[in-house]
């Protein structure tokens, strides 16, 4: 890059970091080069995706509204993006990076996100979000500390590790995409990854009587798994960025999408111990592991690693037990039971149903019968320039249609800012599903098995549920949850199972405000890329 384009770059970081945030917030700047390389996560080389070399991609370490300048250069030979899972974008969906909000990096270009990390506190993680690229890697973690005058319900752990884990296919991600363009689903995948890597590369070294803060995502593409650590009790203490209610597990069932964040005590004899992710929920289990080492460890790992719960019932009790600190602040001084979630009036009732059509001889999967297309122009931008011919607002029900089939639209539900909802997520199939929707979060006040009725509601739980954005609903049950849409933008509604968003469960969801004002939303910036009908605009 020469002197006068770097100057350039430097000037419209500066503008846009005027327009968009606040001055007083700090701020923290990343520069990564998205390549290709080759990886051996199971042993086999494969095309892999790189952030500055590294998979997973680099750490993002953040404070509560921190302002974060992340310039992304795209050296593929394919349009890229990244999204941020979790992370909210208060009043900003333009930077979301999903392709209902953005339009994608070219090859050879780049495109610098500026968000901030308002009002937030917890663990996430961030993907590549088109053309099934997370099948090759290119996500990382990404952490937002509490600000220093905010109390915290537990000490500062004596160390934090991060650990992504999940389900991995040996077959390069265009090799997949190619299965399911052609109508075909997946096979089963071929192993479990932690970290980029198969069983025994990872070790994690701990301190005989200290305790340790362990984040867990699941970045796989289509399997639950269940997360546990030889020997050692896990104390939950942060879900998504809620602190919880700290309970003791001897392991997690983590879903598609989901991040736990456990704090682990070295307390056992001084050796190596196991720590174990298993698929759940499937006919054939895959099992991974990574060492938890004692640093002054006088032995190796004993015996197998431990077993796995099996049984659906058992990860629902668990789902259930899950709750709210009520007393704890969040990312700010007033405690989280202060908002009590349970006492709004709820003014719309929205039901979403999964399912499996065939259209056109090819396996899709929908929502309310529809099947989603993306457009070549991002709605985002086609809303705002009043672009036609590329959505219509109501194109997908507040209800199940009843029928069996589906159909493809480019599907988005209208809704009004400062709505209170219920969210009904109703699964008649056999298989489990995991639930995203960006730039919210909301309050799963009901799990249970069989069909929802209004008489579900008596059973909700109105005073302490947790608060997320990614939940599981059980094969043929349902799972509610309540939902303040208190961020005006374009938001992407999805299955986190990569296959089934890819052939057609998304849709999107328009936060819309009239007021046109900075207030509810920021403008449109200045560094926006242009493509589809929205180039001239």
């Amino acid at each position: 890059m020469g002197y006068s384009r770097k100057l350039r770059c430097v000037l419209l970081l500066i503008v846009l970091m005027v327009a968009c945030t606040k001055g007083e917030d700090p701020y923290r700047f990343y520069t990564w080069n998205v390549t290709y390389g080759d990886i051996y996560p199971l042993g086999v080389k494969q095309q892999g995706i790189l952030i500055n070399g590294q998979f997973p991609g680099p750490l993002i370490e953040s404070v509560t509204n921190d302002n974060l300048i992340i310039s992304v250069f795209n050296s593929l030979d394919e349009p890229f993006l990244i999204s941020w899972n979790g992370v909210q974008q208060r009043r900003n969906s333009w930077q979301d990076g999903v392709s209902g909000t953005n339009c994608p990096i070219p090859p050879g270009k780049n495109f610098t996100y500026v968000l901030q990390v308002k009002d937030q506190i917890g663990s996430y993680f961030y993907f590549p979000s088109l053309a099934f690229h997370k099948a090759a890697g290119g996500y990382g973690g990404f952490q937002i500390a509490s600000r220093s005058v905010i109390p915290v319900p537990f000490p500062p752990p004596d160390g934090d590790f991060t650990i992504l884990a999940g389900d991995w296919y040996n077959r390069n991600h265009t090799d997949l995409r190619a299965i399911l363009d052609g109508g075909s689903d997946l096979p089963f995948p071929d192993g479990l990854i932690i970290n980029g890597h198969g069983s025994n590369s990872n070790t994690f070294q701990v301190d005989q009587g200290k305790t340790f803060r362990f984040r867990i995502s699941n970045v796989g593409l289509t399997t639950s798994i269940n997360f546990r650590i030889q020997g050692h009790k896990m104390l939950l203490v942060e879900v998504e960025g809620t602190h919880s209610l700290q309970n003791t597990y001897d392991s997690l069932d983590i879903h598609l999408g989901q991040t736990y964040s456990v704090l682990v005590t070295a307390d056992q004899p001084p050796q190596d111990y196991y720590i174990v992710v298993s698929t759940r929920f499937t006919s054939q289990v895959l099992n991974a592991t990574s060492i938890l080492h004692y640093s002054n460890s006088a032995g190796g790992v004993p015996g197998p690693p431990p077993e796995g719960p099996t049984q659906i019932d058992w990860s629902m009790n668990q789902a259930r037990s899950l709750r709210e600190n009520l007393t704890a602040s969040g990312p700010r001084p007033n405690p989280q039971g202060s908002y009590r979630y349970g006492m709004i009036n709820v003014t719309r009732t929205i039901r979403l149903q999964n399912s499996a059509p065939v259209i056109n001889g090819k396996q899709r999967y929908a929502v309310n019968s529809v099947s989603f297309v993306p457009a070549d122009t991002p709605l985002k931008l086609a809303d705002h320039f009043n672009i036609q011919g590329v959505f219509s607002l109501g194109s997908i029900t507040d209800n199940p249609t009843g029928g069996s089939g589906g159909y493809l639209q480019t599907s988005v539900m209208a809704a009004d800012f400062r709505a209170y909802v219920e969210v009904v997520f109703e699964n008649p199939e056999d298989t489990l599903q995991s639930w995203h929707i960006d730039g919210h979060v909301f309050f799963i006040v009901g799990v249970d098995g069989g069909q929802w009725s209004d008489a579900s509601r008596q059973n909700y739980n109105l005073r302490d549920t947790i608060a997320r954005s990614t939940v599981q609903v059980y094969p043929k049950s349902w799972t509610a949850v309540y939902m303040p849409l208190d961020n005006v933008g374009m938001w992407n509604v999805r299955s986190e199972n990569w296959v089934r968003q890819y052939l057609g469960q998304q849709f999107y969801l328009r936060v819309y405000s009239p007021a046109n004002s900075w207030r509810d939303e920021y403008p449109i910036p200045s560094n926006a890329l242009r493509c589809g009908k929205a180039i001239g605009h």
